[in-house]
């Protein structure tokens, strides 16, 4: 819990004499500081190394550079995925043959079974909203580059287009401290006099619930998400996806062009244009309940057989056994 270099340099003396005394073969790490202990540790006592690189880290001038490093320095790099893996090869030049791509997982709570209605109702009640209300709802810390204003244009354009009727718009995220970021939002609500319509109702600890209550979701990002986990949850609970065509969503939603219109499971639109987005809300609400149902089938069976956290397991320990021999 610390980037102060001597105590990295402490802690990986620690976890050395740790790793000798539990007669340890294998170290995976998979944050930037507790990399460098580890690193040093296990080339100390010529240990197999292994990182899972999960986040696009900034790279503002030579020393975050040599401190984010670390995580391309193992003997094998697991990228959460493929954009995670072009991005490793073009910073650092690591070759494929190390990389191993394992998309992240998500859990057996995030499944239509999994969700009670009871659950969905409560959610309804807590945000305020009528349950006949159709829900836009994107799933996000509050910062800039998710987007969330680029989201409340489109909703403006909707409205003026008289596309709107019968919709609310949830914004589920904590500031974190960015509390002039959530007043500017709130004034851009205001001003274009959506205040009844687009809430921000903070945290939300039932996801699961909060996807299967909405009818689209919206991940609306003007950078790159290294893998996009609301993408996969969201879809999970059968709840179709809105995001931006930049990073990994793309590798988890199936839209068209890519793929026939009979199979997509979400839209994938530029990032930052909000006339696209309210193309995309505008053919999401107009979905009859059959078309909805079916997309939504679409996606859960798509993601529950492809992203699931029993198979992030099974691959992560076929790299431990492929380290291991």
């Amino acid at each position: 819990a610390t980037k102060n270099p001597l105590r990295i340099l402490l802690n990986a003396a620690r976890l050395a004499d740790i790793a000798r005394a539990e007669r340890v073969d294998l170290i995976h790490a998979r944050s930037r500081a507790p990399a460098w202990s580890a690193l040093l540790a296990s080339r100390r006592l010529r240990l197999a190394f292994i990182t899972t690189y999960h986040g696009a880290y900034n790279e503002r001038g030579p020393v975050k550079r040599l401190y984010n490093s670390v995580m391309a320095r193992s003997d094998r790099i697991i990228a959460n995925s493929n954009y995670t893996a072009e991005l490793i090869r073009q910073r650092y030049g690591s070759s494929p043959e190390i990389i191993r791509v394992i998309h992240r997982g998500i859990d057996k709570s995030f499944s239509r079974e999994a969700v009670s209605a009871e659950r969905i109702a409560a959610v309804k009640a807590r945000w305020k909203i009528d349950p006949r209300k159709k829900i836009i709802l994107q799933a996000a810390r509050l910062t800039r580059w998710k987007g969330q204003s680029i989201l409340i244009e489109a909703v403006d354009q909707l409205q003026q287009r008289g596309l709107f009727e019968g919709t609310t718009v949830v914004l589920a995220g904590d500031e974190q401290g960015r509390n002039s970021y959530r007043t500017e939002l709130r004034r851009m609500i205001a001003s274009r006099k959506l205040s009844p319509h687009v809430l921000l109702v903070g945290h939300e600890h039932d996801m699961a619930a909060a996807f299967a209550a909405a009818h689209v979701a919206v991940i609306a990002s003007v950078e790159p998400e290294a893998f996009g986990r609301t993408a996969a949850e969201a879809q999970g609970v059968g709840c179709p996806v809105i995001a931006t065509r930049i990073g990994a969503p793309q590798e988890t939603i199936l839209a068209e062009p890519e793929h026939a219109k009979s199979d997509r499971t979400g839209w994938l639109v530029p990032p930052a244009n909000a006339n696209a987005l309210a193309e995309c809300l505008a053919s999401a609400l107009a979905l009859r309940p059959q078309q909805r149902e079916a997309m939504g089938e679409r996606a859960a069976r798509h993601v529950h057989s492809q992203f699931t956290l029993n198979e992030m397991k099974i691959r992560t320990l076929n790299v431990y056994d492929e380290m291991l021999k």
